[in-house]
Order: C-alpha cells, then sequence, then structure tokens
C-alpha cells in the first residue's frame, strides 16, 4: 500500500490544499470545520506520510505530481474539486 493511500479523504484534502498554499484558517473555511480539526489532519498525514513539517508536506505532494497525485489511487476527482 503506498503511503498516500492509508490517508483518508478529508486527509488527502488538507495535503492538496497544504500544497497550494493554503493557511490552516483558509482550509478550515474551506472544509467548514476549525483550524483544530485542520491541525489534527495535518499531525496525522505527517505521521502517515513519514514527514514532520507543512513544508515537507507541499514538498512530497509536488514530488508525487502534484495536481495529479492521487490518480493512482482514484482520488483525483477530489483533487479537482478541492482545485476548483
Amino acid at each position: 500500500m503506498m503511503p498516500r493511500e492509508r490517508l483518508t479523504a478529508k486527509e488527502f484534502q488538507v495535503a492538496c490544499l497544504v500544497w497550494e498554499g493554503l493557511t490552516n484558517r483558509e482550509i478550515g473555511k474551506i472544509m467548514g470545520t476549525t483550524e483544530q480539526v485542520i491541525k489534527n489532519h495535518l499531525r496525522s498525514t505527517f505521521d502517515k506520510l513519514g514527514v514532520w513539517s507543512r513544508l515537507e508536506l507541499a514538498m512530497y505532494v509536488a514530488s508525487h505530481g502534484g495536481k495529479k497525485w492521487g490518480d493512482e489511487s482514484g482520488r483525483s476527482a477530489l483533487a479537482n474539486q478541492v482545485a476548483s
């Protein structure tokens, strides 16, 4: 199983939005939740992908295809929806 396949849909969405440069507050508004919930998703995402920071997360997403990240796991529709 690829590390990105371990992510929940919410974690995947947060990772994509971090890669796009959004803050926790902006991500929370988009997802209709609080900054604390976003922080929780980030912590879990960091653990699952083996990264330590938002910068490393963004670099991970970029190095694995950026907008195309997730195509192999069938999550490209979510990434496209988030990017819109």
